[in-house]
């Protein structure tokens, strides 16, 4: 539970931050969901790698929301459901690691605009929360190179 203190946070900071929360929850999800379907080790070694900067993220968006007693905002449900959906019968009917691969740099692409997009909308967001942004659009953008070679 957050327990409000005396700091303050602007609108488009608080946004997105819990943007930024969502968006690394979504991609944790979806690459827990993934490793079930992959054998191939080394795909397995990078996707626990990223996993884990998605998850220290999340957790640092979620200690600075905390820090002024807002509460997480979890992936839209609708879109978490989709992906999910998509994931088990792509990788049911052809679950190689090509296909893998291919699914995981369709979700970084969709990161990387999604981010993007609400890096434009949040203008007003500090400097903090920017970084952020701006270091898991980072991620997304490695993890999406480092896929490449398994396409």
């Amino acid at each position: 539970m957050c327990h409000k203190t005396k700091k303050a946070m602007n609108t488009d900071t608080v946004e997105l931050l819990r943007e930024c929360e969502a968006g690394s929850k979504m991609a944790t999800n979806s690459m827990e969901q993934m490793m079930s379907y992959i054998g191939n080790e080394d795909l397995k070694k990078l996707l626990e790698g990223k996993n884990n900067e998605h998850i220290k993220l999340g957790e640092e968006c979620h200690h600075i929301l905390c820090e002024v007693g807002v509460e997480d905002k979890d992936p839209d449900p609708m879109a978490s459901f989709w992906a999910k959906a998509q994931t088990g019968v792509k990788m049911t009917l052809n679950g190689d690691t090509h296909q893998a691969a291919k699914l995981l740099m369709d979700g970084c692409s969709m990161g990387i605009q999604s981010i993007s997009e609400y890096m434009n909308k949040y203008t007003g967001a500090d400097h903090r929360a920017l970084a952020i942004a701006e270091k898991l659009r980072n991620i997304e953008k490695d993890m999406l190179e480092e896929l490449e070679a398994y396409v």
